[in-house]
């Protein structure tokens, strides 16, 4: 049985959401915290086989704990303390996910938007490609400036082949001895990455694109929240 975890990552330090609470991802969003639309997304998907929950430190594993007694989860949970940066609390997680588990989704707790329906496209691509993501194509016209180049000033924008490009998501997915090795080569070279699928380009492994039929932004900001709380409404 090729068995799924999927790591849920919790742990970000929120520094821009300016003050409003402790911990974005248990702000309420109509009376809900966020984190939690994603776990009713996996369990209506039935992709999860075990989670793996990387998480800040204790005072936020308990509330986090706290807010899933709201939920009916059906299947195990693990709680694995993150690192300083992203890149380390994949690295935690993965570290301790038994030999018994082929696929990986590594999803962030800040998209309260993923939906079923994306979950189930991208686990048909990982079991065909081996690593998937999520992503959509950017509507606006892009430019590319000097490095270190202040805004304000007069710059030499450089157009970019918006064809040719992708605003990836989470989650992304992967079978699970090609993320570890991907991710041992990362810490290895002494690299720093934001994304599981940079990555993979270190060991030169190719990333299926998925597009995401539904919205899917992350609560980074305070602006996010409107814009979350009316996309939660209009879903409902």
């Amino acid at each position: 049985m090729q068995q799924t975890a999927v790591i849920i990552l919790a742990g970000g330090s929120g520094q821009r959401m300016m003050g409003m609470g402790n911990d974005k991802v248990l702000l309420p969003l109509l009376g809900q915290p966020a984190w939690l639309y994603g776990w009713q997304a996996f369990e209506t998907a039935a992709i999860a086989d075990s989670y793996w929950v990387a998480y800040r430190d204790e005072q936020q594993r308990d509330a986090l704990q706290a807010s899933l007694s709201e939920l009916s989860v059906t299947k195990p949970i693990h709680w694995e303390a993150g690192g300083a940066a992203r890149m380390d609390s994949v690295y935690a997680a993965l570290a301790v996910i038994p030999d018994d588990f082929r696929y990986v989704f590594i999803h962030d707790a800040a998209r309260p938007l993923i939906t079923p329906k994306a979950l189930q496209l991208l686990q048909a691509s990982v079991l065909k490609n081996g690593a998937a993501v999520l992503a959509r194509r950017p509507k606006d016209t892009l430019k590319r400036v000097p490095v270190n180049a202040a805004t304000g000033e007069p710059l030499r924008l450089e157009d970019l082949d918006r064809c040719r490009l992708w605003a990836v998501e989470t989650p992304q997915a992967f079978d699970r001895r090609t993320i570890i090795e991907a991710y041992r080569a990362v810490r290895a070279k002494g690299l720093s990455i934001t994304d599981d699928t940079a990555a993979l380009e270190v060991i030169q492994k190719a990333v299926a694109i998925v597009e995401n039929p539904d919205p899917n932004p992350k609560l980074t900001t305070p602006d996010d929240i409107p814009l979350l709380t009316a996309l939660l409404e209009n879903r409902n």
